[in-house]
């Protein structure tokens, strides 16, 4: 019997992000998944080595993994059109859970508990924190990244999503913005300069 799970999950490539907006490159959810994984998996260790934290980095990094994969079923809908009307988003969180369960169902029935955390996260724990800031840092590198290529499109939507970033009481969200995104506005000469390679 084939289980069909990877490789729905491999179509995520085919899930653009940014529908509404006009992309000088376009994105899709699986180049987000993996960044939001790389930065969470960076946001739990910093935790862990400069504030005491107790995160498994790995699990961390694999629910920042799949935090989008219903999207393979529902697509991916707008921020304005899915959080500015609360029946809407309602009704999308209601998709969502069927995509989920139905994610779930193409598993060998001994893995499907492995991953149920991972497809239908729990969205109290210290851990999703983690990943929805990965997730936000994710978003606003895009629109650094736009802007940086002269798209004016993204110009709002990096002050807000800045603005929901620093609202975040994290300190190791604070440490990342401040260490590691500034250089994501950089050219690559610049940030290749005095840097060995090879």
């Amino acid at each position: 019997m084939a289980f069909h799970f990877f490789a729905y999950i491999n179509r995520m490539k085919y899930i653009s992000r940014w529908g509404l907006m006009r992309n000088t490159r376009p994105e899709n959810d699986t180049e987000h998944s993996q960044q939001a994984a790389m930065i969470a998996h960076a946001l739990a260790l910093i935790a862990n080595r400069r504030y005491g934290g107790q995160y498994d980095p790995g699990y961390v990094m694999a629910l920042a993994l799949y935090h989008d994969a219903s999207e393979v079923i529902t697509g991916d809908m707008p921020t304005p059109v899915k959080h500015n009307n609360p029946a809407i988003r309602q009704e999308y969180g209601r998709l969502e859970q069927i995509a989920n369960e139905k994610l779930l169902s193409l598993l060998p029935r001994d893995l499907r508990e492995d991953y149920r955390p991972l497809i239908q996260h729990d969205e109290t724990t210290a851990e999703w924190r983690l990943v929805k800031a990965a997730d936000k840092i994710s978003a606003y590198i895009k629109c650094v990244e736009e802007k940086k290529a002269g798209n004016l499109e993204f110009e709002n939507a990096a002050y807000t999503i800045r603005s929901s970033i620093d609202r975040i009481d994290l300190p190791e969200v604070k440490d990342f913005m401040r260490e590691c995104v500034p250089s994501f506005g950089l050219t690559l000469d610049e940030i290749s300069e005095g840097t060995e390679l090879g």
